[in-house]
């Protein structure tokens, strides 16, 4: 499972038009882009895809441009979550239709389920497919947490392969491997968590950043996994800033923000959400800059020791 299923997976912000319809043509391209910048799999329909203002075709529409942009190339993680289980059903016997190759699923928000009734919502599902089905962990915005106790619970089906956590939570993180996860997937859903989660044995992160500087994220996981602890360290430290810089305005604004700035734009956000105020905008700029500066350094430091 781990050898299909690791390393740096952009949680992909899904484009939209200056209508707010989907931008089909756009999210090809940044696919395109993120698989040449050696990501290893493609996440789609997730929070950063605003997932939650998607209706069920526009988000059957996204994950079956994915699949057929990526080809096989990398695996296919769609987001199917919802708010009740038999919507979620629903999307994920969709998702193994269309061919995605891993279903990633929040836990129901708004509601705040019992231990009983996630431990059911997830068997529930992976009773109606046959696609690996991932635990997508995000308590900060849905209000509700799968414990470790939670979790050894859902493990104890088979199709339940692991879970991506977005906790920023270590100690969570750790004793979810202590539970008897050693096998199984564990994805950092925080980008200020891709070290530490890596160092204490996790698959790898679906990462917010990669949609920005999907190269630098990747080498970051690659210095990891080379053991190369000094590089891995100051390639964390550059991208830090970025995750300050999300309380610069509504989720998930900043994001869409930052790829503009770097020339890769997925357009607007849909509405309640609006964009950047002019200083926002400026002290996003600023930190954008920061880590382009930064990292260039970095890698002409690194050509530097490689010279004889």
């Amino acid at each position: 499972m781990s050898q299909n299923f690791h390393g740096i997976v952009p949680a992909v912000a899904t484009p939209f038009d200056e209508r707010f319809a989907i931008d089909k043509t756009t999210l090809q391209e940044l696919i395109e882009w993120y698989l040449a910048s050696g990501v290893h799999g493609i996440s789609v329909c997730g929070s950063q895809g605003e997932f939650f203002s998607l209706n069920h075709d526009e988000q059957i529409s996204i994950i079956e441009t994915a699949v057929r942009t990526v080809d096989g190339r990398v695996p296919i993680y769609a987001g199917t979550g919802a708010v009740t289980t038999q919507e979620s059903v629903q999307l994920t016997k969709a998702a193994e239709k269309i061919g995605a190759d891993i279903s990633l699923i929040i836990t129901p928000y708004f509601l705040s389920p019992s231990a009983d009734e996630l431990v059911m919502h997830y068997k529930e599902i992976t009773k109606s497919t046959k696609l690996p089905v991932m635990i997508y962990n995000n308590p900060p915005r849905t209000g509700v947490n799968v414990t470790p106790t939670i979790y050894q619970r859902c493990l104890e089906d088979a199709n339940v392969v692991g879970i991506k956590d977005s906790s920023g939570d270590i100690t969570q993180i750790c004793e979810y491997i202590e539970t008897g996860a050693r096998k199984k997937l564990l994805f950092a859903g925080r980008d200020t968590v891709i070290l530490s989660t890596v160092l204490h044995g996790g698959s790898g992160a679906i990462s917010p950043a990669a949609n920005v500087f999907p190269d630098l994220v990747v080498r970051l996981y690659n210095a990891i996994r080379d053991n190369n602890i000094e590089e891995a360290g100051r390639l964390h430290d550059i991208l830090l800033p970025l995750r300050k810089a999300w309380a610069l305005g509504s989720f998930p604004v900043v994001i869409k923000e930052a790829m503009s700035l770097v020339g890769r734009s997925a357009g607007p956000t849909r509405p309640p959400i609006q964009s950047l105020g002019p200083d926002a905008k400026t002290k996003l700029s600023k930190v954008i800059t920061t880590i382009q500066a930064a990292d260039e350094a970095t890698q002409d430091n690194m050509q530097h020791k490689g010279k004889p």
